[in-house]
């Protein structure tokens, strides 16, 4: 019976479909141990049997599934059927990837190894668990895992797998390894986002808050480009710099801008020293990037809040109001064209020149 309902929920509240051995060795986790014993790992059989007929197999896949739709809706409907299963899952995760045998991988594995099966799924989800529900059980092994920073091959699984910004193409795919070098765990926990962790590493004062990786991102960079407000505030009041840019040229208020996070573009424009016109090594501005993804939330903010130029040009001539024509941003057109002609109207009164001299709107070439 209880290994029935750990299957489903698994299955039920994972972030991904889950093959049915990986399912398997999950289930064959047990909390505070230090490896893996392949004994408790139950067959397929042992899977289906004590699943009572609610979860099939995908054969082609092979998959393992909830056997009709109407029981993910009815598990969602009750979820007291599951005892906090994310913090569960998380700390299940967590266990996992601090057992010796997983320490003991080279960081370099091009492939998931077939003994460990589970590796991938951890690797890259574990965050996901723990910031649904983080609980003192999941703080611990967090901390474990996190410290040893690049030097585990989760790390190098987990950067893979997300594709993230920082590292372009040819990194993520020159030899199937990104350059980890300088990345830590507070990178990782800037992008995952687990606050209670959070502040417990901060607390622990043994990493660089302002530290860089490859790509010359620190951790509050990594916090604004995927919007984890209250840890870009924890960094901000340990007395992160705000100011520093990447290698592109980007600081963390570019990057909060570019991806359109509203209270973190606020929040950074309020710290000591950011220039909110700060070009990149292509001369982009957050406001050009920002124009440019259609975000009329953040323009609107840094036009009210800073003293941006809206008409700046980047290095190939380009004006943050062609860049939002091009992608179709109408809305935004329409703001920075509204934005033309005002601060145009004022030149012309200052010139003591009347408003019908003003150019035709339909004769702006667009």
């Amino acid at each position: 019976m209880k290994l029935g309902m750990e299957a489903l929920m698994w299955i039920s509240c994972s972030e991904r479909p889950l093959k049915a051995e990986e399912l398997c060795h999950a289930l064959a986790v047990e909390v505070g141990t230090t490896d893996l014993n392949v004994d408790n790992v139950p067959s397929m059989r042992i899977l289906l049997s004590c699943t009572l007929g609610l979860v099939t197999i995908d054969e082609q896949a092979p998959v393992a599934r909830l056997v009709h739709f109407t029981l993910q809706e009815y598990l969602a409907a009750h979820p007291t059927l599951f005892t906090t299963p994310h913090s569960m899952m998380a700390k299940i995760c967590l266990t996992y990837l601090n057992f010796q045998s997983i320490y003991k991988l080279s960081t370099v594995l091009d492939t998931i190894p077939s003994t460990t099966p589970f590796l991938h799924y951890p690797s890259c989800f574990w965050g996901f668990h723990a910031r649904k529900h983080a609980t003192g059980g999941v703080e611990r092994p967090a901390l474990r895992l996190l410290r040893r920073d690049a030097d585990h091959i989760s790390t190098n699984i987990f950067v893979r797998e997300n594709k993230f910004g920082f590292w372009d193409w040819q990194d993520r795919y020159r030899g199937g390894h990104p350059d980890l070098r300088g990345f830590t765990g507070l990178h990782c926990i800037a992008y995952m986002g687990v606050a209670e962790i959070a502040g417990a590493m901060v607390d622990m004062k043994i990493w660089d808050l302002n530290g860089r990786d490859s790509k010359g991102a620190t951790p509050l960079m990594w916090a604004a480009k995927y919007g984890n407000l209250k840890f870009a505030k924890l960094l901000l009041e340990q007395e992160a710099d705000p100011t520093l840019a990447d290698m592109q040229g980007r600081t963390s208020l570019t990057h909060a801008a570019q991806a359109g996070f509203q209270d973190l573009v606020k929040l950074l424009l309020e710290a000591e020293g950011v220039c909110a016109d700060f070009p990149d090594e292509r001369g982009r501005t957050s406001f050009s990037l920002a124009a440019e993804r259609g975000h009329v939330g953040v323009v609107k903010i840094l036009l009210e809040r800073s003293n941006v130029n809206p008409d700046s040009s980047d290095e190939g001539g380009r004006t943050p109001l062609s860049y939002a024509a091009e992608d179709g941003h109408e809305n935004m057109v329409k703001i920075l064209l509204e934005r033309r002609d005002i601060n145009q109207i004022r030149r012309i009164k200052m010139a003591g020149h009347h408003y019908h001299m003003l150019p035709n709107p339909d004769m702006r070439g667009w």
